[in-house]
C-alpha cells in the first residue's frame, strides 16, 4: 500500500529529506503511528475581526482562537482505512494555550481530483484540496486550493473571498535533530487570519489501534 502523500507527489516523493519520507511515507498496511512533540515559538491570529470566525471554527476543532508564545504542541498522525474504505491519515494537533486547543483533520487522496483532500474538523464538513510540492532543500510545501462545504444535504463550493488560503512548510533540521514547521492562513481580502511556527521531534509506534479520539465523529463520502 502506497501512502497518500506518495500518491500525491509521485516521483517527487523521493526528493524529500529522508526523515520527511519516513514521516509521510507510511500507510495503514504498515501499522505505524507518528507522534510529534515540541514547542511552537508563536501561535498568532489576525485582527479582532478574526475572533468570531476562529471561535466558531474551534467548536469543531478547526483552527485555534487563542495566541501565545512558546506553546507546547503535539501532533498525532495515524494511517487507517475509514468506514468508506479510503486510505486516511489523521492530523490531530493540540496546542496548550491555557488548556488544550485542538485543530483536527483527516486526509485522503482523491485520484479523481489528483490532490490530497483535507477534511477539517470533527465532522468532515469542510473539504479542502491540497497541492503538495518539494522545495530545493527537501522540505514539504502544502498549499490549499478549492474548498467545499458538506453539511447535511448541502454540498457546495465556498467562494474564495470567504475562505482562508493555507500554506504549510515542513522541513527537517539536521543540527536541531527535529522538524521545523511554519503554517499561515490568509484571506484574499482581509489578510492574515491565523498561523504558527516552531519545532518538534517525532516518535514512531507499531501495532497500536488508531485511537477514537483522533478519528472524526462523522465521515463524509463527498470529496
Amino acid at each position: 500500500m502506497t501512502s497518500i502523500f506518495q500518491q500525491a507527489l509521485g516521483a517527487d516523493f523521493d526528493r524529500l529529506h529522508p526523515q520527511l519520507r519516513r514521516r509521510f511515507g507510511f500507510s495503514s498496511a504498515d501499522g505505524l503511528a507518528c507522534t510529534g512533540t515540541g514547542t511552537m515559538d508563536r501561535v498568532w491570529r489576525g485582527g479582532g475581526f478574526t475572533r468570531p470566525f476562529l471561535a466558531l471554527g474551534a467548536r469543531r476543532h478547526i483552527l485555534v482562537p487563542a495566541e501565545g508564545r512558546d506553546v507546547p504542541f503535539t501532533i498525532r498522525n495515524c494511517a487507517y482505512r475509514d468506514s468508506l474504505g479510503r486510505e486516511t491519515v489523521t492530523f490531530a494537533r493540540t496546542f496548550w494555550l491555557g488548556g488544550p486547543r485542538h485543530w483536527d483533520a483527516t486526509m485522503v487522496y482523491s485520484p479523481e481530483r489528483g490532490v490530497v483532500v483535507d477534511y477539517l474538523g470533527t465532522h468532515q464538513h469542510l473539504a479542502v484540496d491540497l497541492r503538495l510540492s518539494v522545495d530545493d532543500r527537501g522540505g514539504l510545501v502544502i498549499r490549499s486550493g478549492e474548498q467545499r462545504l458538506h453539511e447535511g444535504a448541502l454540498h457546495c463550493r465556498i467562494p474564495a473571498l470567504l475562505t482562508g488560503a493555507a500554506e504549510v512548510r515542513e522541513s527537517y533540521d539536521e543540527e536541531l535533530g527535529g522538524f521545523r514547521i511554519r503554517v499561515s492562513v490568509t484571506n484574499r481580502r482581509f489578510g492574515p487570519l491565523f498561523g504558527y511556527h516552531g519545532t518538534f521531534t517525532a516518535t514512531y509506534t507499531e501495532g497500536d489501534p488508531v485511537p477514537a479520539t483522533v478519528r472524526p465523529l462523522r465521515e463524509t463520502a463527498s470529496a
